[in-house]
């Protein structure tokens, strides 16, 4: 399980660079590495903030499902599995990404860069969590979540990091289904089965990936061109860019409102979905005119749709987990 959404904390170029002079994952002494740091840079590896997100695509499903209140142990289960299994292809994702990791300032203080962890412990580490997070799953909430959580798993780190990241402007679009799979999850741990609300809800998840994520992208553009990964805005114009944010947004905002008429929802969840909906789109269009007006820098302001896109999914699902009770 894992999700796209990624950290806006910038790092340090110099940092970088001294990374780059020592060797990427060079492993400090042990007495310069004391066990609390250690133990932080473990944690770190699992990308816990980008975890928060994915608890919030997966709790509120499983309200959804049980059209109620689920049983307290089996979300705390689903929470654990699913923390382990995206804290493991996290964990792999920067094994693999620590080349490039060194020379961009966003992830520059990432452990494998500095050197608190080094490339086999975040190896063993990662695979450990893999192993550990499909076994819980399968052993205390069902076999079908736990492939659900490895199928994500194995996707992120061979599919989006291995194969896509490197070679295609269309990474995050592919790559983000990863980041679709704990609605799938929260679903089937309650029931065990597969419906159309939770495969409405992937797609939300599916569209909302790229105009979440390149906005960013626009931001940190320098860093993707410097080790040469082709994200969106680093191989084409902001206006081009902010069109295809567009369009991918009136899709997901569309997506969003089939839920009821599939009578999964009511009117609650309809009300917040056009509400923030309507809010996301302005917000979308508003980026696509500063694009045309050729604004540039902090006049472009391309972080406040990545802001409210976080806000947004967070409103969504919440009203995903409410609804249930006003029906």
């Amino acid at each position: 399980m894992c999700v796209t959404a990624v950290e806006s904390r910038p790092g340090g170029t110099s940092q970088a660079l001294k990374a780059l002079g020592e060797g990427v994952g060079t492993t400090q002494s042990p007495a310069r590495r004391p066990f609390g740091a250690r133990a932080m840079a473990f944690v770190a590896l699992t990308k816990p903030r980008i975890i928060e997100l994915l608890l919030i695509t997966t709790v509120p499903v499983m309200f959804l499902a049980q059209q109620g209140v689920p049983d307290l142990k089996l979300v705390l289960l689903t929470c654990l599995g699913g923390y382990l299994s995206a804290g493991g292809a996290n964990a792999l994702n920067m094994y693999i990404d620590r080349d490039i990791d060194a020379l961009m300032d966003r992830t520059s203080q990432r452990p494998l860069v500095t050197g608190m962890v080094s490339p086999r412990e975040a190896l063993v580490f990662g695979i450990t969590l893999a192993v550990v997070s499909t076994l819980l799953f399968g052993l205390t909430v069902n076999w079908l979540s736990a492939w659900l959580a490895l199928g994500a798993l194995l996707f992120y780190v061979v599919v989006y990091t291995m194969i896509l990241k490197r070679r295609t402007s269309q990474n995050i679009v592919w790559g983000g289904i990863a980041g679709c799979m704990p609605v799938l999850i929260g679903w089937s741990s309650v029931t065990d089965s597969m419906s159309w609300a939770p495969v409405v809800l992937f797609l939300v998840m599916f569209f909302w990936t790229p105009p979440h994520y390149w906005p960013l992208s626009m931001k940190v553009k320098d860093d993707y061109a410097r080790v040469g990964v082709p994200m969106l805005p680093v191989i084409a114009s902001n206006k081009a860019v902010a069109k295809q944010i567009v369009l991918y947004s009136w899709v997901m905002v569309g997506v969003s409102l089939l839920l009821t008429p599939l009578g999964y929802t009511g009117w609650f969840y309809t009300a917040v979905a056009l509400a923030a909906g309507g809010w996301w789109l302005w917000e979308a269009h508003a980026l696509l005119n500063r694009a045309k007006a050729e604004a540039t820098g902090g006049k472009l302001k391309e972080m406040r749709l990545f802001h409210w896109s976080i806000t947004y999914v967070s409103l969504l699902f919440v009203a995903v987990a409410v609804d249930p009770f006003l029906r």
